[in-house]
């Protein structure tokens, strides 16, 4: 009995103390390269990604001055008020470093050390790289100051208590700027920082848990919003409930203007659009459409290994040599001539044998009197060996949200030697 006590004492208290370490712990992150006296280029950068992030809505009260908060923001645990992010010294941030802003954006922690309730979304935050945050930094900093204090939460018992919080980010919150997908192309990758960083989409479109942490397992599936009684839609692959039938075009069109061809926002995404998404660049729109048109169906997702990763990543460095010329970037292509890889049936089927045919031997489409002289695709037999064949084609089974099984050098070697009649 009296080992089992030890143990169990033993056990308790390495709960406890792992429960400290990733609930206090920060990520110090790069030093900031803030120049003293900020120039009118970084503050207009700033005052764009506050407009992606869409700061003004939070933190301005209905009527009242931009940004000096007092927004109630009402939870299933209570009311949290955002505060003042005017430069006033006392009552705003006037105060505070780059650093303070820095902690407070990727951290989740007040001047002072204070935790932050996540109403506040950091745990999306924390994706903004550093030289982002000293921008957004600079324009708040540029605003005229408003001396307006802050107002405490309201949180029932217990999630008036502070100090929960430190298990809460103990099994939710890892700080960590937003990493570059290496086997996707530059387009996704900027829509992806945006849609999980400054735009916080998962915050409304991903239900959450009992304590309020989103559901990994329904990222942007859809839930919801039980404080503002409005249900947001799901954003993934979905032929009937998400934009699974939805053309890159027909999304990035409702993001900019709230309308399109297939239908229009309304409630608490109409007030999105109206103060964040339509001041957005037709790049990063059409970029966070790609990336949101990529996202596969619940019953398609796979999550690569590290040696798919590593597969995956010599793949997109083959197709950037060999491919991107006639198929694009962006995989899709120039047609006729250069057919489409994003979204190509025939490059996803069960079977990968056809495009390792086409990678290995090359083929042309037949001539007609509608395409008398087709362009053909090359031979790769020489350039590449089953290994590098085997990347590529993953890589494109795999890339602008294709989703297949990665294929093996063994398959490719199966079919090299094999004559097309």
């Amino acid at each position: 009995m009296k080992r089992a006590a030890v143990a169990v004492l033993a056990l308790v208290l390495i709960v406890f103390v792992s429960a400290l370490y990733y609930g206090l712990r920060e990520d110090a992150g790069p030093p900031s390269a803030l120049p003293a006296a900020a120039g009118p280029g970084l503050i207009a950068k700033g005052a764009y990604l506050a407009r992606a992030g869409d700061c003004l809505a939070c933190h301005t009260l209905r009527g009242g001055a931009p940004y000096a908060g007092g927004r109630p923001i009402r939870t299933p645990f209570g009311t949290v008020y955002a505060p003042n992010i005017t430069p006033d010294k006392e009552t705003g941030i006037g105060d505070w470093s780059a650093d303070d802003f820095w902690r407070a954006l990727h951290n989740g922690k007040s001047k002072g050390g204070k935790l932050l309730y996540p109403a506040f979304p950091y745990p999306n935050y924390t994706k903004v790289t550093r030289a982002d945050a000293d921008a957004l930094f600079a324009y708040f900093q540029s605003l005229p100051p408003v001396r307006q204090p802050n107002r405490e939460a309201d949180m029932r018992f217990p999630f008036n208590l502070r100090p929960l919080l430190i298990g809460w980010r103990a099994l939710y919150f890892r700080p960590g700027v937003f990493q570059p997908r290496g086997y996707r192309n530059a387009e996704w990758n900027r829509g992806a920082y945006l849609v999980q960083g400054l735009g916080h989409c998962n915050a409304c479109h991903t239900p959450r848990n009992i304590f309020g942490a989103p559901e990994e397992s329904g990222e942007l599936r859809g839930a919801m919003l039980p404080m503002l009684n409005w249900y947001a839609s799901s954003l993934t692959g979905e032929t009937d409930t998400g934009l699974g039938s939805w053309d890159i075009a027909q999304i990035a069109q409702l993001l900019k203007t709230g309308v399109s061809s297939r239908g229009a926002v309304s409630g608490p995404m109409a007030e999105v659009v109206r103060d964040s998404l339509q001041y957005l660049s037709d790049e990063d729109i059409r970029a966070m459409a790609l990336y949101l048109k990529r996202l596969p169906r619940a019953d398609e997702e796979q999550t690569p290994t590290a040696a798919d990763e590593k597969t995956l990543q010599l793949g997109a460095a083959l197709y950037e040599k060999h491919c991107v010329d006639c198929h694009k970037a962006s995989g899709e292509g120039e047609p006729p001539a250069y057919p489409p890889l994003a979204g190509n049936r025939a490059v996803m089927l069960n079977s990968p044998v056809n495009p390792i045919h086409a990678v290995l031997h090359g083929g042309y489409p037949p001539s007609t009197q509608g395409n008398p002289r087709p362009y053909g695709m090359p031979p790769f037999a020489n350039v590449l060996g089953d290994t590098e064949a085997a990347a590529v084609i993953s890589y494109i089974r795999n890339a602008w949200g294709n989703q297949a099984s990665m294929v093996s050098p063994q398959q490719v070697n199966r079919y090299r030697a094999v004559p097309l009649e």
